[in-house]
């Protein structure tokens, strides 16, 4: 379920069961108890008591790594305010509440927009986002004035093939009327575990039809394409929406099609996608890009490493890469790899956001993460284009106050000509 209350609708799967292989490994009882003499308990106790005073002291006296981590007095300090105010503060205090103030303090204390603490709930929506997946049956639905619609629903998912429809209109989710309730509480109705059953019941120009479908793994479409003509030349369009972990695949899809139809130029188009991952930026670059030519460079602590193509793939016809001001990270590496490779190439739009550094996100055992910036990316001739962005060959903005596509339009004229 893709929910337009939501940027991102999260349909959250609940982890595997593991009671059973747990219960093979440590739940079964031998036949036969073992017992322990006095003698025996008492030299296991002195054995404990000995490991607690040197751990004891590891950690208070000498500062020194523990199970790998660095208890330095810094954190020894952290540590010890933690438990002070947990201990003494006049009312009852959220210890989770506590330590996510630390870690939003700790990053916040970075001064970099980019890196910043996620909630468990945000952690999931980035998640989906980035991997370009989910646990649903892949509707996308919009409550309006007290009805839940359905708009739109991904190619060959659950949905699709149950014969639902963009316009109906869901009043019941396993035979329980949800005509009271909103996107949010359908959409985890329907979540849940992959093989899980679904009955959707909806209106239909006055008809109440019930369609059965099961939860599965639904890929969320990062890439659309279509061949549009002119002056008797066929150009191929190719739009981005983000760069999540499938998105490579996808765009391999679209070009060998578009290549097959017999398009004879290319516009890729990078508007308002706000980045993702840097390896399918690469994997897609590769399609154009021989291992003579540097995509990008990656610099980590002022050392600055050049990122080549590994393929011989290549391409000779004209490219056309459409940005904006939104067109940030990730769409900015495509954009100035071609503007400064490419020859048969043109960045026509506006100048991009401005984002010249690369995060990594970890997560936490309470299912929260953190994100943080590890490197800077550089152009393939060692640009910093951070603040800055990637300024067009043609410069050309859109109307607010019409809806044509000016830009498109641009590109299609560069491309025909």
């Amino acid at each position: 379920m893709i929910n337009k209350n939501k940027k991102n609708d999260i349909n959250e799967q609940k982890k595997e069961d593991n009671k059973e292989k747990i219960a093979k490994l440590f739940g079964r009882k031998s036949k036969r108890a073992r017992t322990f003499s006095s003698f025996e308990v008492g030299f296991l106790l002195f054995i404990f008591l000995m490991f607690g005073i040197v751990l004891g002291c590891m950690i208070t006296l000498c500062g020194k790594s523990v199970l790998g981590f660095k208890l330095d007095g810094d954190l020894l300090e952290f540590t010890s305010v933690y438990n002070y105010i947990k201990n003494n503060y006049y009312e009852d205090v959220d210890s989770k509440e506590l330590i996510k103030s630390g870690i939003s303090g700790m990053l916040g204390s970075l001064d970099d927009e980019y890196s910043y603490y996620m909630d468990k709930e945000n952690t999931e929506s980035f998640n989906t986002t980035v991997d370009g997946k989910y646990i649903g049956i892949g509707l996308t639905i919009q409550y309006y004035e007290g009805v839940t619609t359905i708009i739109d629903m991904y190619e060959s998912s659950p949905a699709a093939k149950s014969g639902l429809k963009a316009g109906d209109i869901i009043i019941k989710v396993n035979n329980k009327d949800v005509t009271k309730k909103d996107s949010n509480q359908i959409a985890k109705m329907i979540s849940g575990k992959i093989g899980k059953e679904v009955t959707i019941t909806v209106k239909r120009d006055s008809k109440e039809l019930t369609f059965k479908m099961k939860v599965a793994e639904i890929d969320i479409p990062s890439v659309f394409s279509e061949v549009k003509a002119e002056n008797n030349h066929k150009i191929g369009y190719i739009a981005i929406d983000n760069f999540a972990a499938n998105t490579y695949k996808q765009f391999k899809k679209h070009i060998e099609r578009l290549e097959k139809n017999g398009i004879e130029s290319l516009i890729i188009d990078v508007r308002d996608n706000s980045g993702g991952h840097l390896s399918q930026v690469k994997e897609i670059l590769e399609l154009f890009f021989d291992k003579k030519k540097v995509l990008y460079q990656i610099e980590t602590k002022g050392k600055a490493e050049r990122v080549y193509s590994s393929t011989n793939d290549s391409r000779k016809y004209e490219v056309v890469i459409l940005t904006n001001e939104a067109s940030a990270s990730a769409s900015e590496v495509l954009a100035v790899c071609f503007k400064e490779n490419y020859k048969k190439s043109t960045v026509i739009g506006t100048t991009t956001y401005g984002k010249g550094t690369v995060q990594k996100a970890v997560d936490l055992s309470s299912g929260s993460s953190i994100k943080f910036t590890t490197q800077k990316w550089l152009t393939p001739s060692g640009e910093w284009i951070n603040e800055k962005g990637v300024k067009p060959n043609i410069e050309i903005k859109n109307s607010e106050d019409s809806e044509e596509d000016l830009q498109l339009k641009e590109a299609i004229k560069v491309l025909a000509e």
